[in-house]
């Protein structure tokens, strides 16, 4: 029988989430993610053997798990197009912390993007988002190609208002996105 791990996998992917979340995976060193996670490089590679690549990877999956149960769930789900879309806000303020972290999918992407080791699973995660609150906007009586265009226009705005929130040191920006993007995306519905 192995021992209890001394951190369990929740919050180790927290404290690595936490450090790709501030650097970015190019500049986030085995070093700092060492420091982040309270363990030893090798112990690190003991649980990643992929290393680096693949701590990323699973944060990334995990976020990915968080938004498909917490907003994506919740906007297919039951209530009126109102309700599902008020429940999103308040789920992306507590996924970005009001504005005090940076978006992952960003973080984690790659300059040359076609080339990153995570486009794909970006890509997933944006699509499968637009996609459930595009039929939400529909849901709403909001024409299909309008519903898409809001709908990617929400994620445009959403990693403007956090890239800009970090720019000037302040989460003004991403709280007052959220506070307009149901009336945004709702208009004459």
């Amino acid at each position: 029988m192995g021992r209890k791990p001394s951190v369990e996998d929740e919050e180790l992917m927290l404290r690595l989430s936490a450090v790709f979340r501030d650097v970015g995976y190019e500049a986030a060193t085995l070093a700092m993610l060492a420091e982040a996670t309270g363990l030893k490089k090798a112990s690190l590679y003991h649980r990643f053997p992929q290393g680096k690549e693949q701590m990323a990877r699973e944060v990334l999956e995990t976020a990915g798990a968080w938004l498909d149960e917490n907003v994506l769930a919740p906007l297919r789900g039951p209530g009126s197009p109102v309700e599902r879309i008020d429940d999103m806000v308040r789920r992306l303020d507590e996924f970005y912390s009001g504005g005090r972290q940076a978006c992952l999918l960003n973080m984690l992407s790659s300059g040359r993007i076609a080339e990153g080791p995570f486009t794909e699973l970006i890509k997933q995660v944006f699509e499968a988002w637009i996609a459930a609150l595009s039929s939400v906007l529909a849901d709403a009586g909001v024409d299909r190609r309008t519903a898409r265009a809001r709908a990617e226009r929400a994620m445009i705005m959403l990693q403007g208002s956090l890239v800009l929130s970090r720019g000037i040191g302040t989460p003004r920006p991403f709280r007052e996105f959220l506070k307009g993007l149901p009336e945004e995306l709702l208009k004459g519905a």
